[in-house]
């Protein structure tokens, strides 16, 4: 995946690898986790050449050898976008949950397309389609999870992309990071947590700040699914809450043991 990208000698890159940030439908969060990273903004740019990331470059090229692409296509025009993006990028990043999983805007597939549009827009001509992660369309490499991204992390992967290594992500759960942490368990404050089937890397931050996780990492490997539930309903979570937190980011999609929500009218 990553031969040609960088010349190394020694493990030390000779060449900046040339990179492209780009947006999607979202809200821009991730992009702005980048961005704002003040402290070490400056030394990742002298690491890498950026020629498209609107938030705070105004150069523009057509090849890359790094994509980072956040959102989800819900839109022809996106459709085709991502297409020429996959064509000009040689290693192609999802980053964020709307990009990675479809993210919250997949709950809109709860109520009518029309009937959304409608609610939302009025009589305006909207384009709009069905939502689709980004590796629905193309062919992704790596996927960068999380509601926003975690900056060490991204700068972690940046790291790992120029000196040509394949990153390891971390494949245990939350629940790991908060025993390593010392953090409290937040089911001891009655609040519901997805920790221990999502994917860690987050260093545990929505427990840490005493929020139950939502899922947006993606499940971990060998998640115990049944026995989540039953933790869930011991705690007296209903099966219509359950349900709500496991769809919000479109993380445990098609999973069997997970309650459903029907569609529901508008109104």
């Amino acid at each position: 995946m990553f031969e040609g990208m960088t010349m190394n000698y020694l493990g030390i890159p000779l060449e900046k690898p040339k990179v492209g940030v780009f947006g999607f439908t979202g809200c821009e969060g991730c992009q702005l986790q980048i961005a704002n990273k003040e402290e070490t903004l400056l030394e990742l740019l002298g690491a890498i050449e950026v020629l498209n990331f609107r938030l705070i470059s105004s150069d523009k090229l057509d090849e890359y050898d790094i994509a980072f692409v956040e959102g989800s296509i819900t839109t022809e025009d996106e459709f085709a976008r991502l297409l020429k993006i996959r064509n000009q990028a040689k290693i192609l990043v999802a980053m964020g949950a709307c990009a990675c999983l479809g993210g919250v805007h997949k709950l809109r597939e709860r109520f009518d397309l029309a009937d959304a549009i409608t609610e939302v827009y009025g009589s305006k001509p909207v384009s709009s389609g069905a939502v689709r992660k980004i590796s629905d369309i193309v062919k992704v490499d790596l996927e960068l999870p999380g509601c926003p991204i975690s900056k060490p992390e991204f700068e972690w992967l940046v790291r790992h992309l120029i000196l040509g290594l394949e990153p390891q992500f971390p494949q245990y759960s939350v629940c790991v990071e908060c025993k390593q942490r010392f953090n409290n368990c937040v089911f001891d404050l009655d609040m519901m947590c997805l920790g221990p089937v999502t994917r860690a890397g987050c260093n545990a931050i929505c427990p840490r700040n005493h929020q139950g996780c939502w899922g947006c990492r993606g499940p971990a490997d060998e998640a115990n699914f049944e026995s989540m539930i039953e933790i869930l309903r011991e705690h007296g979570f209903s099966e219509r809450q359950i349900a709500e937190r496991a769809q919000f980011f479109n993380a445990f999609s098609g999973n069997e043991f997970f309650p459903k929500l029907e569609m529901s009218p508008l109104g």
